[in-house]
């Protein structure tokens, strides 16, 4: 199994919209990619309420069959097409993947 995890720091105003809506809309379409493409085995997002200096405002948390999975969810169309709008919210990505 693979997992696949993002870290996000989001802006605080994209198009009118507050960090807030930003967040609820990227977690809406983000966790509407479950069950849609093929090895992903869940997809999910969390939002940060501590609010620290050190913190990411949202988290991806994602489990794939395995790399070859995580490969054709980078290119899947359900992917892709949300793209647009989660980097034009992002002001800061981490990343990281590793097998279980």
């Amino acid at each position: 199994m693979i997992k696949h995890i993002l870290l996000l720091r989001i802006k605080d105003d994209v198009e009118g919209r507050s960090k807030a809506e930003s967040i609820a809309q990227a977690k809406t379409l983000i966790e509407g990619m479950n069950g849609k493409i093929p090895g992903l085995i869940k997809v999910e997002v969390g939002i940060d309420f501590s609010d620290s200096p050190d913190s990411a405002d949202m988290t991806l948390y994602s489990e794939f069959e395995s790399r070859e999975a995580l490969e054709v969810y980078a290119t899947h169309p359900e992917h892709t097409a949300i793209l647009p709008f989660i980097r034009s919210i992002i002001s800061e990505r981490r990343l990281i993947d590793y097998a279980v």
